[in-house]
């Protein structure tokens, strides 16, 4: 039976329309000159999509969290040796460099053959979709999903836990997953989850509620917290990027009494102690002490 001509034309316009809407393809991504990319949510799936740049951050720059740039540091130089490795919990503070030392790492060691993929928590259901196109790839891959927080029962949840529990969906061996987070746990914590805590021959069994929450967290191998900065080391932070700013503008800067309580007070504002609030007061006092010169 052959189709009527307006009939035909009809269909046509039809698929037209809808290849419109549909989006178009990703480019195929050229690891060997592509060192990041993101997962893209397209209306069925996603794809990966190449970043053209990385952030300028180094290692050098990551003040005041010298213990945890060490744990994270041999655990992807193992990683990139192909040692046994961790998939890393970060978890603290916020404005602590968190994400910024997993960038940094990529930044210092993109040349050894490390690259990162930044995954939305949302879009973490996609894994299967992911690790499956790195599979055989000569390159190791570290999957970075920043600020995460779940509810029990997410899509999203369920699915990074069965990843990290090396089930059905584990990622190949040349993938690690990185994941920061406010919540030690991923997951908000209430009172209320500690009453089905009993105590069994003398020690504390917790209840089904906080089994399940501290479940997830549990199955990352480390745990790197970053916690709010002392007086005294967010000064000395403030102090070395005041030095750093202003040698970098050929005017180095007097260290005194004077700057160290607006810092104080930058921080008191902001609430907050962190490398990241050290770093903006550092900006605005070097920025405006030598414009006014």
């Amino acid at each position: 039976m052959e189709l009527d001509a307006d009939v035909i034309a009809q269909l046509k316009r039809v698929l037209e329309a809808a290849e419109y809407l549909l989006p178009k393809p990703p480019a195929r991504i050229d690891w060997t000159t592509c060192y990041a990319a993101n997962w893209k949510r397209h209306a069925f799936s996603g794809g990966l999509e190449a970043i053209e740049n990385i952030e300028g951050i180094l290692i050098e720059d990551l003040l005041g969290i010298e213990k945890q740039k060490k744990i994270v540091e041999e655990n992807t130089c193992q990683f990139l040796q192909g040692l046994p490795a961790n998939n890393i919990l970060l978890w603290g503070t916020r404005g602590t460099g968190k994400s910024s030392l997993v960038r940094a790492l990529l930044r210092r060691y993109a040349g050894d053959g490390l690259r990162v993929i930044q995954v939305d928590k949302d879009d973490l259901i996609h894994l299967p979709d992911i690790v499956d196109s790195l599979k055989g790839q000569p390159y190791r891959f570290i999957i970075f999903s920043d600020d995460v927080s779940f509810e029990i029962g997410e899509s999203s949840y369920k699915m990074l836990k069965s990843a990290l529990d090396g089930a059905v969906y584990a990622p190949p061996e040349n993938v690690l997953i990185y994941v920061t987070s406010n919540r030690r746990h991923l997951i908000p914590e209430y009172e209320s989850d500690n009453r089905g805590a009993m105590m069994v021959e003398g020690e504390i069994h917790h209840g089904e509620a906080v089994e399940e929450k501290i479940s997830l967290s549990g199955r990352f191998g480390i745990w790197v917290a970053f916690h709010p900065f002392t007086q005294d080391q967010y000064l000395e932070v403030v102090r070395q990027w005041v030095e750093r700013l202003s040698a970098k503008c050929g005017k180095k800067l007097v260290w005194d009494q004077e700057v160290r309580d607006a810092a104080v007070l930058w921080s008191q504002k902001k609430g907050d102690r962190s490398g990241r609030i050290a770093y903006q007061f550092s900006t605005d006092y070097v920025g405006q002490s030598l414009l006014k010169r």
